[in-house]
């Protein structure tokens, strides 16, 4: 049997279509569907990626109201730990598999780590004395309903043990274990983050108890059946990937992807005369989608899919990526990153405005739709937070030069 061949023109159309770039989605749960997992590790991340997704959503007003919505009073989204020790929102019924085929192992590998570190402090019984401090904390938090870090520290002063890290180097700190039993716990599946403590840009949580927040807790599947569906769902939406694309993506073994593909029953595909994956049966052509171009903020899900991203980067990397191969703001075009833009401060006292920058020429079209783009992003912008402006945790070249 011939092994079907995909091309470049193909994966943007996918990429277009199924990320929901050029047909907007109706709802966040479509979105979080079409990516399967929202960045979360900075907050303005999930409510910039979906409102550039999100159908007749205005000025931009009801795309916050309706992740909020979602998050805090549906709650068919959630907020979690997941691939790669990175936080996503993702859906009721991805949290499952996100969790026994992800968080579980960090959570192991995160609580040797503490253990190491704990030693230094000459505790009997380490792996006891973890626990309990564990227990206690979701004792606490169990009586209280909703805390913050430094509440559940004032209840359970175990919280407070420190220790060094990086201990004789130039940057050596001494830190609270608080953090990171909350981290352990988290995920673990025990307890959740809910409504920040400030604005939606707030990295402060309140934390629940997860059978709390979600009624019924986060079902946990079998590891290995829970890998093969997350798989099954990556493939469906990135595909075609490559595998070093599903480790890097997943965080997963070498081992624990190759089975994972086998379960999946993934069908191989030739992609530039080597091989990659798409879930089974979907190789069909994708109809062509209509021109369009979109303003993704930071860590947007769809250029942090791969690990190869030289078919929609092109010459733009050193522009628009950090030098941990964390993305910019950037502007797309036809299914390929052509600019970037940034969220500055205008000088007027009208608020931020959306500055933006092509890197390559897309024709006076292109150029007038980013345009329009633009300001529309700029008006949503003003919306959500009249004169503040969004600076991303990870910042980039491009960015830092439009936003001076």
């Amino acid at each position: 049997m011939t092994t079907p061949t995909m091309t470049t023109a193909e994966r943007r159309a996918r990429l277009a279509r199924r990320h929901l770039l050029s047909d907007r989605a109706a709802g966040v749960a479509d979105v979080a569907e079409g990516v399967v997992a929202l960045h979360a590790t900075d907050p303005a991340t999930v409510y910039l990626s979906a409102a550039a997704r999100l159908a007749g959503s205005g000025t931009g007003g009801d795309a916050v109201d309706a992740v909020d919505h979602a998050l805090y009073e549906e709650r068919s989204a959630v907020r979690m730990l997941g691939m790669r020790r990175t936080m996503f929102v993702v859906g009721r019924d991805v949290a499952p598999l996100v969790q026994a085929g992800c968080a579980a192992d960090i959570e192991r590998k995160q609580r040797r780590l503490l253990l190491r570190h704990l030693e230094q402090t000459g505790i009997p019984d380490l792996g006891r004395w973890l626990s309990g401090v564990e227990d206690a904390t979701v004792g606490a938090l169990r009586a209280r309903g909703t805390a913050r870090a430094a509440q559940l520290a004032e209840d359970e002063p175990r919280l407070r043990t420190e220790i060094v890290m990086a201990a004789g180097k130039p940057y050596e700190s001494t830190t609270y274990i608080t953090n990171r039993v909350l981290f352990l716990l988290a995920a673990a599946g025990r307890i959740v983050r809910g409504r920040p403590g400030g604005s939606w840009l707030s990295t402060q949580y309140e934390w629940s108890l997860t059978d709390d927040w979600l009624p019924g807790g986060i079902p946990e599947p079998e590891p290995e059946e829970a890998r093969t569906a997350l798989l099954q769902r990556y493939l469906r939406a990135y595909g075609p990937v490559r595998e070093a694309d599903i480790r890097w993506w997943t965080g997963w073994t070498a081992a624990q992807t190759r089975r994972a593909l086998a379960d999946a029953a993934a069908e191989t595909v030739d992609l530039d005369g080597a091989a990659a994956f798409v879930a089974s049966g979907d190789v069909e052509p994708t109809p062509e989608p209509q021109p369009w171009v979109a303003l993704l903020p930071a860590l947007d899900p769809t250029p942090m899919g791969w690990t190869d991203r030289d078919w929609f980067v092109g010459p733009h990397r050193s522009a628009l990526f950090d030098r941990n191969g964390n993305i910019g703001p950037t502007i797309w075009c036809d299914g390929r990153i052509v600019g970037g833009w940034a969220h500055r401060w205008n000088g007027e006292g009208t608020g931020g405005e959306v500055a933006t920058r092509l890197l390559e020429d897309v024709g006076t079209e292109r150029t007038a739709l980013v345009a329009a783009e633009a300001e529309r992003l700029t008006q949503r912008l003003r919306s959500w937070l009249s004169d503040a402006v969004v600076v991303p945790r990870f910042r980039t070249p491009l960015e830092r030069e439009l936003s001076a």
